[in-house]
Formats: structure tokens, C-alpha cells, sequence
């Protein structure tokens, strides 16, 4: 499996940095969930169903899946 290094703020497709959002609290007040890759707090309540990734992971994620093909 492809282990996820720490978070590189630095790493993009074009060589820019990476701009990542602010993370928002969940609208039920309760715990985040945490991220399936670094274990970080995510932005969605713990509640959530499915794999949850925080906005850096998720970010990287995105890019790696755009610059693949």
C-alpha cells in the first residue's frame, strides 16, 4: 500500500504551493472524525459514514488523482 507521507504543504502538479481552506467546526457542535491517513481532525462531525480525510489529505488526494493522467 502507498503510505502518505506527513503533510508537504509544498507539493502541487505545478510546482506551487499548496493553498489548503480553513477547516469549519460541524454544524452539530459534536467531535470531528478523524483523517484515515493522518489521523488529523477532519472537517466533518465524527458521525460521518465512509472513509474521511482531512482538507490537506483530501487536497493531495485531489491532486494526485488530477495529475495521474
Amino acid at each position: 500500500m502507498d503510505e502518505t507521507p506527513p503533510h508537504d504543504d509544498t507539493a502541487s502538479c505545478d510546482g506551487g504551493p499548496a493553498r489548503v481552506a480553513p477547516v469549519p467546526v460541524p454544524a452539530d457542535g459534536g467531535p470531528f472524525a478523524e483523517c484515515v491517513l493522518c489521523r488529523e481532525p477532519t472537517e466533518y462531525p465524527e458521525s460521518t459514514r465512509g472513509s474521511t480525510l482531512c482538507p490537506v489529505c483530501e487536497w493531495q488526494e485531489a491532486q494526485r488523482t488530477a495529475c495521474s493522467g
